[in-house]
């Protein structure tokens, strides 16, 4: 195991996320100020809500015309998703006083699925505040980028800043996929988010995917194990010296 964190295989794979997701957030900004937010407005939504999905979902029922007190139920039904993250992370780092106020704030998709992508729990926690410290420093300093530069900019999709971050994710994602039920799974719910794009608002489709994904694992859970698929790579609630859990043996 590394005992420096520039040797450490979490904070490199977190530290490359943070920037493929961080650069995104000139996306974030140029979009935000051409739907009518101010430059302050853009970086306070960066700042304090800090989730891109919810982001996006809020900037996108505005410039549609939308109030804001539907733009915030939008954002606020995509930000559910990280208040599971939490209770997760929070039985796998056991963060303690101020840094139980840092991990919320930083608990996202990246910061999550770079820590549980990791066996050892020391390289989950490198993994966990790299990527998550990593992503809202850069995040908020390309949102202010984004929004002080506005229109100059053009169509930020000339730029690929929108696929930057999906790629990232999904390169995460599908080493996790090892079994035939999970990867059923997945396509079942990239074929709901398809399906439904032209048919709801922004912001939804990820909504429907995830419904979908809770049904088969009820279903899946009534019916008993079907084997490995999408769990983390330890148990959080082990003992510190179970095998699997990253301890001391």
């Amino acid at each position: 195991m590394p005992t420096r964190l520039r040797d450490s295989p979490a904070a490199r794979v977190g530290l490359s996320i943070a920037v493929a997701t961080g650069l995104y957030g000139v996306s974030f900004g140029a979009l935000s100020v051409a739907s009518g937010l101010s430059v302050w407005q853009t970086s306070a939504l960066s700042l304090l809500l800090f989730s891109g999905g919810s982001q996006f979902a809020f900037i996108g029922v505005i410039a549609g015309g939308g109030s804001p007190v539907a733009a915030a139920g939008a954002a606020a039904l995509l930000g559910i998703r990280n208040a599971v993250y939490g209770m997760q992370m929070n039985a796998l780092i056991h963060p303690r006083g101020w840094r139980r106020f840092a991990a919320a704030q930083v608990t996202i998709d990246e910061s999550l699925a770079t820590s549980t992508g990791q066996a050892d729990l020391l390289e989950q926690k490198r993994g966990f505040w790299v990527a998550g410290l990593g992503i809202f420093v850069l995040w908020n300093l390309f949102t202010l980028v984004g929004a002080l530069a506005g229109d100059s900019l053009g169509d930020p999709k000339r730029w690929g800043l929108d696929g930057a971050a999906v790629a990232a994710f999904l390169g995460l994602l599908w080493p996790r996929l090892r079994s035939r039920e999970a990867g059923a799974v997945a396509a079942v719910c990239a074929l709901a988010t398809v399906l439904v794009v032209p048919f709801v608002p922004p912001g939804l489709p990820i909504l429907v995917a995830a419904v979908v994904a809770g049904l088969i694992g009820w279903f899946g859970y009534r019916r008993g194990p079907a084997g490995e698929g999408l769990e983390p790579d330890i148990d959080p609630y082990a003992a510190p010296d179970a095998p699997g859990t990253g301890g001391a043996s």
